[in-house]
């Protein structure tokens, strides 16, 4: 591919935001492509594919080519060299030499941390916690994320909307392993599309898709989803509760409760009320109401690093300890909604057991009127996002 001055300093200005003003990719891109109305398609996804790619790579990109941190120009024609695209003759690649870097990545590229471009604390969580798994899950945290789909089932189902999509060209593929989930072929502006506007889908990725169905709800059932959200799950629990019963909502922050509100109302969900958790009121108030609630705690999103890349740049061990302590305050605090003999499902988008079966094992130890019923991990070299979710029922 050609490259152009304009798609090119695009991408220039997006990776100065993310590294040198610390802002995240996905709405710095966003905004980038608001920018000039003339830019099609193609453009739009060179800049938005190219951005994120250096964004992913950035420790190999620094390790091959001569240059400083935020020499993005040079960064890029580093990419460049290692995707085997001609550079142009602009004054701003001089002194790049694609066979000097291609030499230079034949050295590293046997140094995991920097073949798979992460930081060192990182890697060595990784091997810690996760010992030889670690070397193929992180291989795939490296893969570009597809986009998945989840049919909203109050509205239509996958047989309808797959026709529906095939008539318009929008090619999409199933999975066995979950149900409600149409994935794209090419990744596409989905929120354009008819189908969106009626609320006959959301962007939901498929391992993510596992977890409302995990919590076991039925219609009539009162379910608290209490880290909810802009309320992707709760969306997903109001379809397989048939809209019947009651969901209260909840998160600390009010404006992501306004979301939610208006994508319920695109989906036709009409059995959720929201609430701001505003102190430890709010939750001794609920205390035993619930048949079913839903935990899904802040956590360091290792699992989530394809589709969140500047992550790695971001996090710092330091955040992990203090994310860890935040888990085990909501399990012990957020549990007391639990009704005798109801269920609770401890969820998070990452792969570490200091944040997975080690906190669930201690709550346990700690709340003995709780025991494990099952857990389960979703693990990025399965295609998708990485999760971990285990479900426990208070005794009656």
């Amino acid at each position: 591919m050609k490259l152009y001055k304009n798609t090119t300093q695009a991408v220039i200005d997006s990776l100065t935001q993310i590294f040198g003003d610390k802002k995240y990719a996905d709405k710095v891109i966003e905004k980038i492509l608001k920018q000039n109305s003339k830019w099609g398609a193609r453009d739009r996804r060179f800049i938005a594919e190219t951005t994120y790619d250096i964004v992913r790579w950035y420790r190999l990109l620094m390790e091959v080519t001569p240059c400083g941190p935020h020499d993005y120009w040079k960064l890029l024609g580093g990419w460049c060299a290692m995707n085997e695209q001609e550079l142009p003759d602009w004054v701003e690649f001089e002194g790049l030499n694609r066979k000097a870097i291609l030499r230079k990545w034949e050295e590293v590229k046997t140094v995991r941390k920097i073949a798979e471009s992460i930081p060192d604390w990182m890697d060595e969580q990784g091997e810690k916690e996760l010992g030889r798994i670690w070397h193929d899950e992180l291989k795939a945290l490296n893969e570009e994320a597809r986009v998945v789909l989840r049919v909203n089932s109050l509205k239509t189902n996958v047989k309808k909307l797959y026709r529906e999509f095939s008539e318009v060209e929008v090619e999409v593929t199933l999975d066995e392993r979950y149900p409600e989930a149409l994935i794209l072929a090419q990744r596409q502006n989905v929120f354009k599309l008819p189908q969106f506007k009626e609320g006959l889908f959301e962007v939901q990725d498929a391992g993510s898709q596992a977890i409302a169905p995990f919590l076991q709800v039925e219609p009539g059932m009162r379910v608290i989803d209490a880290c909810a959200g802009a309320g992707g799950k709760t969306l997903h629990l109001a379809a397989l509760m048939q809209n019947k019963g009651r969901i209260i909502s909840m998160d600390t922050e009010e404006w992501k409760l306004t979301e939610l509100k208006l994508r319920a109302r695109r989906a036709g969900v009409g059995n959720v009320e929201t609430r701001v958790i505003e102190s430890t009121k709010t939750i001794k108030r609920m205390e035993k109401m619930g048949d079913r609630v839903l935990l899904d705690v802040p956590c360091s999103g290792l699992g989530v690093l394809r589709r969140n890349p500047d992550a790695k740049w971001k996090l710092s061990t330091e955040f992990i300890e203090k994310v860890i302590d935040l888990q085990q305050n909501i399990l012990h605090d957020y549990s007391m909604m639990v009704k005798p003999g109801g269920k609770l499902v401890y969820s998070t988008c990452s792969l570490m057991p200091t944040e997975n079966e080690k906190q669930v094992a201690k709550f346990l130890t700690n709340n003995p009127d709780f025991t494990l019923e099952e857990e389960k991990h979703i693990w990025p070299s399965e295609g998708f996002d990485g999760f971990y979710m285990a479900r426990v029922v208070r005794k009656a």
